[in-house]
């Protein structure tokens, strides 16, 4: 089982393994970790998503910082000025994980302002009252932007799944030292629960979620791929959905747990072929894929489900 190595929209991962450091595991393990490649989702039934029904990134890093044994100082909130001092004096210790900021206002990036920058997370080094210094995961490292525009993509006034602006993460401590192995262990529980699909998690009217979703965006890309959504599934969601699938393959054979593993990695391939035909237009063809993949997340749960016993 080959694993992928390369660029890719990892943005939260990559940061953490940054925080983390010489202790960080392989990024690979950290996506698993974070339980993203556990499933698909159809927000308000028009926005598709390669990761689990309710999942987002900050569900996701709470649950890979806890199970690597850490903890981590998270605070949010203020105006503009209180974020900019807590971030100063979190700097003032060492780097900060920000996040999530507005991609699209990351004024270093290419093409930007864009109002469909999306959701990103960045290493913060330095910050004053004129300038950040940053390690930016999608390619820039030393980045650096005026403080007041930093803070406007920070504010991230576009991104819906947090409670309030100016999210950060400082203050990193390792309480316990496991193996990658371990580690993923103790995740099966939360991989099972995700693939199971989480009725408990608040979404929008007409959300759907595993095979379901996938079902559905079948659908959607049969009638003709709306634009948006082309751009959507071509520039983020099949590549991190494709490389989170096998990573998670990579993890799951690690733990001997094969037919797990080929299943996850079944879906990569099927997902991953997708990126050709959407980026040229061949509708029918994706679709098709789609209906391939769409009953896969219930057999990966029969797998995860049956393995919980021998493995944890």
């Amino acid at each position: 089982m080959l694993s992928y190595i390369g660029s890719g929209p990892y943005c939260y991962t990559n940061s953490l393994a940054m925080m983390l450091g010489g202790d960080s595991p392989p990024t690979a393990v950290i996506e698993t970790l974070t339980g993203s490649p556990f499933g698909a989702q159809l927000i308000a039934g028009s926005l598709p998503l390669f990761d689990p029904y309710g999942w987002d990134p900050e569900a996701g890093l709470d649950a890979a910082i806890a199970l690597l044994g850490w903890t981590c100082e998270r605070s949010d909130g203020g105006t503009p000025a209180e974020a900019l001092d807590r971030l100063r004096s979190a700097c003032s210790h060492g780097p900060v994980l920000v996040g999530p900021v507005d991609m699209g206002l990351l004024l270093y990036q290419p093409g930007t302002p864009n109002a469909d920058g999306g959701d990103h997370y960045v290493v913060l080094l330095a910050a004053d009252q004129d300038a950040v210094e940053l390690h930016d995961p999608h390619g820039h490292p030393f980045a650096t932007l005026p403080t007041q525009a930093f803070l406007s993509a920070w504010e991230a006034k576009a991104i819906s799944y947090i409670d309030a602006p100016f999210v950060l993460r400082a203050g990193f401590v390792r309480h316990h030292r496991l193996t990658p192995a371990d580690a993923l262990r103790q995740s099966l529980p939360g991989a099972e629960r995700w693939l199971a699909g989480r009725d408990d998690l608040p979404m929008p009217p007409g959300s759907l979620g595993g095979a379901a979703a996938v079902e559905a965006l079948a659908d959607m890309v049969a009638r003709g791929t709306p634009p948006s959504i082309r751009t959507l599934l071509t520039a983020f969601g099949v590549r991190v959905g494709a490389r989170r699938l096998n990573d998670a393959a990579t993890c799951l054979e690690e733990l001997g747990l094969s037919h797990a593993a080929s299943l996850a990695q079944r879906q990569a391939r099927i997902l991953g072929s997708l990126q050709y035909p959407l980026a040229r237009g061949d509708d029918q063809t994706a679709a098709a894929q789609l209906r391939y993949l769409a009953p896969l997340y219930a057999q990966l749960h029969t797998a995860v489900a049956a393995a919980l016993d021998n493995v944890i």
